[in-house]
C-alpha cells in the first residue's frame, strides 16, 4: 500500500495543474496570455518571444474544453510545450470582447468566430510567423483542430506546427500515423 501511495504521489507531482474556471466560465490555464486581442500585435509579441501564435476558441460549459484542460493540457510535456513554445490567446465563442482580425477588422469575439467559420469548441487555430496584409485569421491559419483530441494527437499537432510540417509534403494525418507507428 505504501508503494501505491508513493507512486500516486509521484505521478501527481509531475502533472501540470489543471486550469481553473474564470469569471466568464472559461478555463484559465497558466500558459494562456491575456492580450488586447489584436491578432497582428499578438503575432508580433509571439515572434518577439520566439513562440508560435495559437488561438484557442472555447465556450462556457463546454464538456470537451473541460476534457482537454483536465486530461490533455495537463500532460507534463504538452503543458511545457504550450508554455514554452506557444503564445496562446483565448477567444470566447459567444463573447463580446473586441478582437481585431489580421485584416484590421475589429469585431466582437462571437462575430470573429462566425467570420472564421468556426463551429466547435474547443478549436485550436495555429498561425505562421508572418501573415500578409489584408488576410483574415481563417485564411492565415496553417492548421486548425476543431474538437477534443487525446494527448497523442494534440502532442503531434503541436510538434508538427513547430516543425513547419504544413510547409512540407507530409500532411498532418500522415505525420500522425507515422509517429504512432514509431511508438
Amino acid at each position: 500500500m505504501r508503494h501505491l501511495i508513493a507512486i500516486l504521489a509521484t505521478c501527481l507531482a509531475f502533472a501540470a495543474p489543471a486550469a481553473e474556471l474564470g469569471d466568464d466560465g472559461l478555463h484559465k490555464a497558466p500558459w494562456m496570455v491575456d492580450t488586447f486581442k489584436d491578432l497582428r500585435e499578438d503575432l508580433a509579441e509571439a515572434n518577439d518571444a520566439g513562440k508560435r501564435l495559437m488561438v484557442i476558441v472555447e465556450q462556457r460549459g463546454c464538456i470537451y474544453c473541460t476534457k482537454m484542460h483536465e486530461e490533455v493540457f495537463v500532460e507534463e510535456d504538452i503543458a511545457a510545450m504550450l508554455a514554452d513554445d506557444y503564445f496562446v490567446v483565448q477567444v470566447n465563442m459567444f463573447g463580446d470582447v473586441e478582437i481585431t482580425d489580421f485584416d484590421g477588422e475589429a469585431l466582437a469575439e462571437k462575430d470573429a468566430v462566425r467570420k472564421w467559420g468556426l463551429n466547435f469548441t474547443p478549436t485550436l487555430v495555429f498561425f505562421p510567423e508572418e501573415v500578409p496584409e489584408g488576410v483574415t485569421a481563417e485564411d492565415a491559419a496553417v492548421a486548425t483542430i476543431p474538437g477534443a483530441f487525446g494527448p497523442g494527437t494534440t502532442r503531434n499537432m503541436l510538434t508538427w506546427v513547430l516543425e513547419h510540417g504544413y510547409d512540407g509534403d507530409e500532411p498532418f494525418q500522415a505525420y500522425h500515423a507515422r509517429k504512432l507507428s514509431e511508438g
